[in-house]
């Protein structure tokens, strides 16, 4: 399977407390539908906007403590009151799909992390607090891996970006390892591209161990969950480097034969002896 920073969503997971399997599932819903809204289908760009706009007046019902409209929102709303759960995470969700209707191109890093930030980060954010955990650490660890999930999406992704003609590669990097989006196109695999997704790959590693002890400090399950992914996100970041970055012959995928290794390496992933 893919990493994807939706399917990671433990949605309806054994590892998850009974009490917040339907809260995941019905918040997973709003995440991937409104992610259908900006990404899939025919549909043009202003429609997907107009779709996505109504997705916040329902966010504003619920704000103002009045019933929203539809049948999504009419089943988020007691969860979100239910657990109180902060509305700004889903509305930066709403925000980031917005963006992907009409921004394909990122000049540089930082304003990928932006996105990143808007697209990615609140899913964590709303899993902490659901959890009663969402401390500014926990909260800024979390970011660091949501954000590097994120980006192996991106890294592994890049040649099915393209057929939607997005480029998710900063453009500063791409002039700095000399690599033109004709590369993409033409699927090359040359050492520019090679040294280009290495350093890309590098620092995404980074960002991931960065964040990555959150999982000791969460509750046994959910701490689980969380080493499961980072694991995974790692062992994408693994397979790039060993196909020596040639996403295009070889996109990176965890198949059967990675989980007794992903398991093996979270029972065994301790706090680093530095910290």
């Amino acid at each position: 399977m893919p990493v994807d920073h939706y399917e990671n969503f433990p949605v309806a997971s054994l590892l998850l407390p009974a009490h917040l399997r339907r809260p995941v599932e019905v918040i997973y819903r709003f995440a991937r539908s409104a992610d259908d809204i900006a990404d899939e289908g025919d549909a043009n760009d202003a429609t997907r906007l107009a779709g996505l706009a109504a997705y916040q007046q329902e966010l504003d019902h619920i704000a103002d403590g009045t019933t929203p409209e539809t049948p999504l929102f009419q089943d988020l709303a007691p969860l979100i009151v239910a657990h109180d759960l902060p509305l700004q995470p889903f509305r930066d969700l709403l925000s980031a799909f917005a963006q992907d209707v009409t921004v394909k191109r990122y000049a540089d890093y930082p304003s990928l992390l932006d996105y990143c930030a808007r697209s990615a980060n609140p899913v964590g954010r709303i899993m902490l607090h659901l959890f009663e955990v969402a401390s500014p650490a926990n909260l800024a660890r979390s970011d660091a891996i949501c954000t590097a999930l994120q980006l192996i999406n991106f890294w592994q992704d890049v040649a099915i970006d393209w057929e939607k003609q997005r480029v998710y590669l900063p453009q500063e990097d791409l002039q700095r390892f000399g690599v033109s989006e004709s590369t993409i196109a033409g699927a090359e695999c040359n050492d520019a591209w090679r040294s280009l997704m290495a350093f890309q790959v590098e620092r995404t590693r980074a960002l991931m161990q960065a964040g990555a002890d959150l999982a000791l400090d969460l509750p046994g399950r959910f701490g689980w969950e969380i080493r499961l992914t980072v694991q995974g996100g790692l062992r994408i970041l693994e397979k790039i480097d060993q196909a020596q970055g040639d996403i295009f012959r070889h996109r990176p995928r965890l198949g059967g034969p990675d989980w007794p290794l992903l398991l093996l390496r979270a029972a065994l992933f301790r706090r680093p002896a530095s910290r």
